[in-house]
């Protein structure tokens, strides 16, 4: 067994470390940027998005028309272009509802960028908030995300740490010590970017299908970044280390119970049919964990025949994002924030929780518990409603809420919904409400520790 490990190049010994390295440093360590912290895909990407930031909501309605007229065209001619080349046939030849979706994005993001039409679609609490505010991030995130993931995927890293780490994320989660990747990659830069790998390492044949639903329900946790900016605008930032410690606290605590109830504990553990078993984190008797990570990475990184293909499949994961998910989160992000706006169907979802909130004592509980529900829509509604709270330790728990809660439609939700991950929307809302009344007595509990 030594010999088979030892058998190794140096040069494939630099394959496996060298692209790993490279892709730790711009997924997994922390940059100090002023008063922010962000990762080294996060310095890319912010620079992107200041140089474009007049031209993207721009960028965005012509992809979505692209996108919208593509799928009409695919779905009711005969283009042989698109026909004759796998990728595009893949992505204009999609289901009725998609092709409904996509139009309604394209729809909005028009009448958005041109004011037009009725001012609930467009205005800057629905429509505008998409194009504006949400899409030009995940833009220019997932531009750099996708083209820069084959680093961590395809060099044999994700292999190594799995292996290394298996023993704490079995017993603990019953997940492979991979899926520890997907959660560092949300800490510390986004819980799109999570899900994004968790999707890829799903359809690659290395997650079940309990697995994959686990890790992406439960582990794309909001990122410091993100968490800094709602801490911020409930105007707690001068707490911000319990406050996201108390996020980590309560994230683990629902990490473990979640997936062992229905709807996580009744997912097959089976693989993407398409493409079967991938994965192997087993340590052979007499051999150290680090080094059959070690040779299960470089076999990995062997298996990589041409830069010329990651950059290829970095390309084409881009394409894939921008005309199939875009026009998702711009239609559905918009429907959700027009029924929070101007409609009390999250008013009266949020009900129960009253009794709930002042079980837990939390003061202005009415004024409270709306943001229980609606941060099912959107991660920043419930900062939105909890701003006008007086109570300094209820917006404490309100931002900790929005951050633990962790499902939310206008990005994780399309994104799970888009893949090919088995999980419904019925199924979203209700781990959306599992992790709110597991991750709610935690969040009361600290908050009454630190402001008594």
């Amino acid at each position: 067994m030594n010999e088979e490990i030892n058998k190794f190049t140096a040069s494939q010994y630099m394959k496996f470390w060298l692209p790993s390295l490279i892709g730790v440093l711009l997924f997994l360590v922390p940059v100090p940027i002023g008063d922010k912290v962000t990762i080294g895909l996060g310095v890319f990407a912010d620079g992107l998005q200041h140089l474009l930031a007049s031209y993207i909501p721009l960028i965005v309605t012509v992809i979505l028309c692209i996108t919208a007229i593509g799928s009409l065209l695919a779905k009711w001619t005969n283009v042989p272009f698109v026909n004759r080349v796998p990728f595009l046939h893949d992505l204009f030849h999609v289901s009725a509802l998609w092709i409904i979706l996509r139009v309604v994005g394209a729809v909005f993001a028009v009448m958005t960028l041109n004011e037009i039409g009725p001012e609930f679609i467009w205005s800057m609490a629905t429509g505008g908030t998409m194009l504006y505010d949400l899409i030009p991030v995940l833009m220019v995130w997932f531009f750099f995300a996708s083209l820069f993931m084959p680093l961590l995927l395809q060099f044999g890293l994700m292999d190594f740490i799995g292996t290394v780490v298996r023993k704490i994320m079995h017993p603990l989660f019953k997940l492979p010590g991979r899926s520890s990747i997907d959660a560092l990659a949300s800490w510390m830069g986004s819980g799109t970017v999570g899900v994004l790998l968790t999707t890829q390492q799903y359809e690659s044949g290395y997650y079940t299908k309990r697995e994959a639903a686990v890790v992406a329900t439960n582990f794309s946790i909001a990122s410091i970044a993100f968490s800094l900016v709602i801490s911020r605008f409930l105007d707690i930032d001068h707490m911000f280390v319990p406050f996201y410690l108390t996020v980590i606290v309560a994230g683990i605590v629902a990490a473990m119970i979640v997936p062992r109830i229905p709807p996580l504990s009744l997912k097959k553990d089976t693989y993407y049919e398409a493409t079967g078993k991938q994965i192997d984190e087993v340590v052979p008797e007499g051999v150290s964990s680090f080094k059959w990570g070690v040779q299960k990475a470089v076999e990995k990184a062997s298996q990589v025949k041409s830069y010329r293909s990651v950059i290829k499949s970095g390309v084409i994961n881009v394409l894939d994002i921008w005309f199939a998910l875009i026009p998702l989160v711009m239609a559905l992000g918009t429907i959700a924030l027009i029924i929070a706006e101007t409609t009390p169907i999250f008013n009266y979802l949020s009900y129960p929780f009253i009794p709930f909130l002042q079980l837990l004592q939390i003061p202005e509980a009415e004024a409270a518990a709306p943001a229980m529900i609606v941060g099912f829509a959107d991660m920043f509604l419930p900062a939105v409603i909890g701003s006008g709270i007086e109570s300094e330790l209820t917006r404490f728990v309100i931002g900790v809420m929005s951050l633990a809660q962790l499902i939310y439609m206008s990005e994780i939700g399309v994104l799970l919904l888009k893949s090919k991950i088995p999980i419904s929307f019925f199924q979203l809302f209700i781990i959306f409400l599992q992790r709110t009344i597991i991750t709610l007595p935690i969040a009361a509990l600290i908050a009454h520790f630190l402001f008594s």
